[in-house]
């Protein structure tokens, strides 16, 4: 990494992340994209008492961390055994092996689970299901689900998203930075280690900026690095084709990837 300048758009572990690339030659660019994460209040416990009064044919659950949230609402609000009857009497589906665990401990197992974690592997085993007429709730962690969504809509189903948390937003001068510099490739790299920050910074091109020019330094020169399967495909889905990744989901291993990267692409 010497001489390599790293964008890197998470808000924790940045110490571990900024000495392994220091140590390797390379500086590391602070450009927090990550927002701020809200658990919801009051509002969450009627946004279940509705899903409950919907009667869903299906629910698919994304994350663990979600689902956990939802139940822990439900508890509190005390509708828990009207929300797992309702759990119980749908159909349910998860993406990533937290979220199958998390529905086991309460003794529901997935009719279809993804294998590898992603929104891809998920559509690919609810492809066998005919959603015509159904009444299907996602929970999302807060991250939008397009594909999801486009999934079940081009099938026929009504469509619901349950998000227990609420996003705010990074500050717009970060991203404007992040952006200038991509453009005009003063980093070498960006380090994406969650699909929000994606998102974020891709909403804000395309809503404050142009798009074009910042999937075309991805394309050419701008390595875009991230942590896990989930976050590579949020940057795929986002149209950026050149995505690095760990095979192990961690944020050294990504750095230590993204250094190979730049290795072997000087011995070519």
């Amino acid at each position: 990494m010497r001489g390599k300048r790293i964008a890197l758009c998470a808000s924790r572990k940045l110490y571990e992340m900024t000495t392994l690339i220091e140590k390797q030659g390379g500086t590391a660019v602070i450009r927090p994209a990550q927002g701020t994460v809200l658990a919801k209040g009051n509002e969450l416990g009627e946004e279940i008492r509705t899903t409950i009064a919907m009667r869903p044919d299906w629910i698919v659950f994304t994350t663990g961390i979600g689902f956990a949230a939802l139940w822990e609402a439900a508890e509190r609000e005390g509708i828990i055994n009207e929300w797992r009857r309702a759990i119980e009497n749908a159909c349910v589906a998860a993406r990533g092996y937290k979220t199958v665990t998390a529905l086991k401990q309460i003794g529901v197992t997935p009719v279809a689970a993804s294998e590898d974690g992603t929104t891809k592997g998920l559509i690919t085993v609810l492809g066998g299901h005919d959603f015509a007429n159904q009444n299907v709730v996602v929970q999302l962690y807060g991250d939008t689900a397009p594909a999801l969504r486009q999934f079940f809509l081009e099938r026929g189903a009504s469509y619901t998203e349950l998000l227990p948390y609420r996003h705010v937003a990074p500050d717009e001068e970060t991203l404007e930075t992040l952006y200038n510099e991509v453009v005009g490739r003063e980093v070498d790299a960006v380090c994406f280690t969650s699909a929000m920050q994606v998102r974020f910074f891709f909403s804000f091109a395309r809503e404050k900026k142009e798009i074009a020019p910042l999937l075309e330094a991805f394309g050419a020169d701008v390595v875009a690095c991230a942590v896990g399967k989930v976050t590579k495909e949020a940057l795929e889905e986002e149209g950026v084709h050149r995505v690095i990744a760990p095979e192990h989901e961690r944020m050294g291993a990504m750095i230590v990837t993204l250094a190979r990267y730049f290795q072997q692409s000087i011995a070519f």
